[in-house]
């Protein structure tokens, strides 16, 4: 359960230094600290549940949920989240891993967030196909059909078998949000990369 420093010093108020408790506790792996003011009180509870709390407003994303799709054949450690208004990439370290937030256009943030579960927890992650297009906006700029079947195929080694499970209506959809040359290229090719892996 995620509890803030002031929820834990109520829960310990019994103590005469509810702080210095919660500091023992935390030195013991009994809570985890997440960031200056959150904690997790379940230390097997994985680090990627709490991804959406350690910085938000933001939805896993880039390689990680491309790997939890399927989409690419890494395995991914580092919980890659999608977020808004942060304006710079940030990194969190903790004991439950590394957590890396980059901001996406506002306007395509909101759509294509699913809630997952894992166990009694839910967390936020991308739809694969806002996975996909969070990851291209990133990427440098690509004007053909040839470059970017290149970067989806060779660089990122995105698995072609994935790509057709795709829904294509959606990536059509979420393209112009972007206003990414990379992704408008993507937007226009997107039936002949359908029809060329198929």
């Amino acid at each position: 359960m995620l509890k803030t420093c002031s929820m834990l010093k109520d829960d310990l108020s019994s103590y005469r230094a509810p702080e210095m408790k919660i500091k023992r506790m935390a030195d013991k792996n009994e809570i985890i600290r997440l960031t200056k003011n959150l904690y997790e009180t379940d230390p097997d509870t994985p680090g990627y549940v709490n991804a959406g709390a350690v910085c938000s407003p933001s939805c896993l994303s880039f390689d990680y949920a491309l790997s939890y799709y399927g989409l690419i054949p890494e395995a991914v450690y580092t919980c890659t989240s999608a977020s808004s208004g942060l304006r710079k990439r940030k990194t969190y370290k903790n004991k439950m891993g590394v957590f890396t937030y980059q901001d996406i256009p506002v306007q395509a943030f909101p759509f294509e967030i699913r809630l997952q579960k894992a166990g009694n927890r839910t967390f936020a992650m991308a739809s694969p196909e806002k996975a996909l297009c969070n990851k291209l906006c990133l990427l440098k700029p690509v004007r053909s059909k040839r470059e970017l079947k290149y970067m989806l195929f060779e660089d990122l080694r995105i698995d072609q078998e994935e790509f057709m499970n795709l829904y294509f209506p959606v990536l059509k959809e979420l393209c112009p949000l972007y206003k990414s040359t990379t992704l408008n290229t993507f937007g226009k090719v997107i039936g002949d990369l359908r029809a060329e892996s198929s």
